[in-house]
């Protein structure tokens, strides 16, 4: 029989109705379930029951036998006996993981960094972050012995992990396309060395990327992920070169020429893969057109993301812009199931749920490592949590001029308690094991916090994370249908 005492249900269960579908995501072990309409409704009651309870003459212990009147007691006693034996198998109602403490080593074991090679861009996308390439400084090419020095800073903090990764981000990291050459070989030597190896990852913006530096990438295996927005107006409305000009018929060419030499890449950004990756703003939050429109170029896959930007921003998304936003969300999961089925296949990297093969619980408690386990690298050779915080001196871990006091162990700590535990609105929250708290970056941008969480980053998460659901089900009726057809 099911056993609620103590279980906050909410909490730990998640319901939800898509598509027609009753679904139930069991938070604690990752488990997904189709429910029918009378189940699904009991646990709903349950739900509600439970939340009134302190005001309700019904105890929360009591809610099994309060909830489901409108049942006969045979449907009422079936449907708890199938709880049950989910409840027993820890499939359903499972319990509830205990407050894990995240041990952390006395250094930090760095296992990803971000080089900025560049902090000079020759487009001038009007959200950029990083001041058009700037970082809000002087443009600047990071010299090649900085960037020997970092690779050397990575291999010697990075413990005993095998491999390291290294991603060549500016500005635009093409512009320094040279030290990039230089620092692969380096860093693969170096690796060879310590008996480790280096994935490398080039974010660009595309417009330098002619053939030789395409066939570069592709032998030495560097994944790469490449900068467009979608449709022409979209795009060129936002990233520009310097004298006005839209990019967007630049470089669509030289991106659909590059994906040719990896048509099968991972789908969860593994290995050498390529990922196009756009911003979506006020002036499109029909983005589902935008990656539609990727798709329809031939590109399979595809990241969009919401702009990160001041309110007063003419392109800030706006609160009448979230109802086309999470409509664009529902969209495309019907036009992701709709291009698979002619044969179109494409992967939008937000629906990649990985319950399959998700990260460990540590992980997911503390999210991107940011400040402790990945940092990113100025071109000077300053230290800071990650590239969105390169440039803020409050921010800053330290400096590779003076090894052995790099890392700043305050700091480190200060990212490494901004855990779930500490935000307060992840406590309670069913997604808390998927989102980890969200981007510190952009709560810092939000709330001038690290654990004030961005209200809006919870409320995008939250949507994904249902549409990637529903569509791993669809994935799981489909290859059920095909296996009865055998």
């Amino acid at each position: 029989m099911l056993n609620l005492e103590n279980y906050q249900i909410a909490k730990n269960v998640h319901l939800y109705q898509h598509q027609g579908l009753n679904i139930a995501y069991d938070v604690n072990s990752g488990s997904l379930h189709l429910l029918d309409t009378k189940t699904y409704n009991y646990i709903q009651e349950m739900v509600d029951l439970q939340n009134r309870s302190v005001n309700n003459p019904c105890e929360t212990q009591n809610i099994l036998e309060c909830a489901g009147s409108w049942l006969n007691p045979a449907e009422r006693m079936e449907i708890l006996q199938e709880l049950g034996e989910l409840q027993a198998q820890h499939l359903l109602f499972s319990p509830e993981i205990n407050k894990v403490d995240l041990n952390y080593p006395k250094e930090p074991i760095i296992k990803a960094m971000c080089l900025h090679v560049a902090h000079d861009c020759n487009l001038r996308c009007r959200y950029c972050f990083a001041g058009t390439g700037s970082f809000g400084g002087k443009r600047k090419l990071m010299s090649l012995e900085t960037g020997k020095l970092a690779l050397a800073f990575l291999l010697e903090h990075s413990g005993d992990r095998p491999q390291c990764e290294v991603d060549f981000f500016g500005g635009e990291p093409l512009l320094n396309f040279p030290v990039v050459r230089e620092l692969v070989a380096y860093g693969r030597e170096i690796a060879r060395k310590a008996g480790k190896k280096i994935k490398f990852t080039l974010t660009t913006n595309a417009v330098l990327l002619n053939e030789d530096i395409a066939d570069f990438l592709e032998k030495e295996e560097v994944a790469v992920v490449l900068s467009l927005d979608g449709r022409q107006e979209i795009n060129d409305r936002m990233r520009s070169f310097a004298n006005g000009q839209g990019s967007y018929e630049q470089i669509v060419p030289l991106i659909q020429e590059f994906i040719k030499k990896r048509p099968d890449t991972s789908p969860y950004a593994l290995g050498k893969y390529y990922y196009v990756r756009g911003t979506y703003t006020h002036y499109n939050p029909d983005f589902y057109q935008d990656v539609l429109h990727l798709a329809d170029l031939g590109i399979k896959r595809i990241s969009l993301e919401p702009v990160v930007a001041l309110s007063g921003e003419d392109y800030a998304l706006k609160e009448e812009d979230i109802p086309m936003v999470m409509d664009s969300y529902d969209i495309l999961g019907e036009k992701v199931l709709e291009y698979k089925q002619q044969g179109r296949e494409f992967s939008f990297f937000h629906f990649n749920a990985g319950l399959d093969e998700g990260p460990c619980l540590p992980k997911r408690l503390s999210g991107c490592g940011a400040g402790h386990e990945y940092v990113a690298i100025s071109p000077e050779g300053d230290i800071y949590p990650c590239h969105q915080f390169v440039g803020q001196e409050k921010y800053r871990l330290g400096t590779l001029v003076h090894p052995g006091q790099e890392l700043l162990p305050a700091l480190v700590e200060k990212f490494r308690q901004a855990n779930i535990y500490a935000k307060e609105e992840c406590v309670y929250c069913w997604a808390r094991f998927s989102c980890s708290g969200g981007c510190h970056a952009a709560n810092v941008a939000y709330s001038g916090e690290l654990t004030k969480v961005y209200p809006l980053n919870c409320a995008l998460q939250k949507k994904r994370l249902e549409i990637a659901y529903y569509l791993k089900i669809k994935e799981a009726q489909a290859k059920a249908l095909l296996a009865d057809n055998f």
